[in-house]
């Protein structure tokens, strides 16, 4: 069944798998879903991700992160700008999550960057989601 937004779908699995304490989960493979992997990776958020090849539709197959104890390293994920409503912010508005302890993934001209980098290259952007 097709799903209207691959975004929020990709972060209700992880959000899933982690209150299962499932390893990994799987998503379908769209671009924008691996340029977000590729951030959440960067920012330490998941452990890795890999593309698996298939007949139909390519999948991710996301790497979840834990820690020593067995504890999610991602407390909350939140899909923040949504087809309904769109949500942009400026670099000027947009603030450190928790004093830099979590990050917004954004969609810029630049790619798709995460609010440290998009700060560093002084560009904003669609605030896809929040994570901490």
């Amino acid at each position: 069944m097709p799903v209207n937004d691959p975004i929020a779908d990709m972060l209700t699995r992880i959000r899933n798998a982690l209150i299962a304490g499932h390893p990994a989960t799987q998503v379908p493979a769209t671009g924008v879903l691996l340029d977000v992997c590729r951030v959440l990776l960067r920012e330490g958020f998941i452990a890795g991700f890999e593309l698996v090849e298939r007949p139909v539709q390519n999948e991710i197959r996301i790497h979840l992160k834990y820690g020593p104890h067995g504890e999610r390293v991602i407390r909350s994920i939140k899909r923040e700008s949504r087809p309904g409503r769109r949500l942009y912010s400026s670099i000027k508005d947009l603030k450190p999550l928790l004093r830099g302890m979590g990050c917004y993934v954004l969609s810029t001209p630049k790619g798709v960057l995460s609010d440290r980098e998009s700060r560093a290259q002084n560009v904003g952007g669609e605030v896809l989601c929040s994570i901490w």
